[in-house]
């Protein structure tokens, strides 16, 4: 038995990448950056193990806060599972001009990603993989009152990510391209679809850092929105971010972020705070 015990445990552990590569955790729950996520698998497993992690996000801006709860499993570095639940904390001026029950908007994400070929790190080619993200509102009313189509709605996208090592005066260099098709409004907060659009948009979003060293990342990001509601503005959304990678089994990342206008706040900026914490 303690043979059997001990020849199972490393299809388990996680622990077949070097540190970083299991880059975060994205918004949205997708392994990847904290706005855009990337080829790269939420976990180190290598082709014969498989990863657990959990995370939680919080961005507090100006009017707005959204937080973000999640767990991600990845098997054999191909596949990704995840599940978020998202609260979007609204600001009193709405929730008393909309006459709402509640001050959240929640919305649940569950998400699939698929890495199709390459090595983020040693094959000469980005690592390439596909995804979705399927989203479901807990209610519709907000999304409703601005005119959104939908309640729910799945976002596709495919995301090539590279590292160069010793790209920058010796340091490594890792970047990332998403191409999302996607008919969400902030994130799907806001619903899905409306006046001004109804079918998918493909947006594209990127990610750039800097390994200072094997446990620090600086690095920037940029996703653009698309825009549906005639009766509320969206802006792409941008960062600037540094990540602290004490172990395989932690990562702890603060950004700026600037969001635009939201739900016709202008100027959304603030602190955006995450944690992964990886179970094997």
């Amino acid at each position: 038995m303690s043979c059997l015990v001990l020849c199972t445990v490393p299809t388990m552990a996680a622990d077949g990448k070097i540190l970083t590569t299991a880059g975060l955790s994205q918004v949205e729950g997708s392994g990847g950056g904290g706005l855009v996520p990337w080829a790269t698998l939420a976990g180190y497993d290598s082709r014969d193990e498989t990863s657990a992690s959990f995370f939680i996000t919080d961005v507090n801006v100006t009017d707005y806060r959204l937080t973000s709860i999640g767990v991600a499993t990845s098997f054999y570095d191909r596949v990704e599972l995840s599940y978020t639940q998202q609260t979007f904390a609204l600001p009193a001026s709405l929730i008393t001009g909309l006459s709402l029950d509640s001050e959240d908007i929640k919305q649940d994400v569950v998400g699939v990603k698929v890495r199709l070929y390459g090595d983020a790190v040693y094959s000469t080619y980005p690592q390439v993989s596909v995804g979705l993200q399927y989203k479901q509102l807990d209610s519709d009313f907000v999304a409703s009152y601005l005119g959104a189509k939908d309640d729910s709605g799945t976002d596709f996208y495919v995301a090539a990510t590279k590292v160069h090592l010793g790209a920058v005066a010796g340091y490594n260099l890792v970047w990332n391209l998403t191409a999302r098709a996607t008919k969400a409004n902030e994130l799907g907060l806001l619903g899905y679809g409306g006046p001004d659009n109804t079918s998918y948009q493909v947006m594209m979003e990127g990610s750039v850092g800097l390994l200072l060293s094997p446990n620090w990342i600086v690095g920037m990001e940029y996703r653009q929105k698309p825009s549906n509601l005639s009766s509320v503005e969206e802006d792409d959304w941008k960062d600037i971010f540094i990540s602290y990678l004490p172990n395989k089994n932690l990562n702890i990342t603060a950004a700026y972020v600037d969001l635009g206008t939201v739900a016709t706040k202008k100027d959304q900026t603030g602190i955006y705070l995450s944690m992964t914490g990886y179970l094997w």
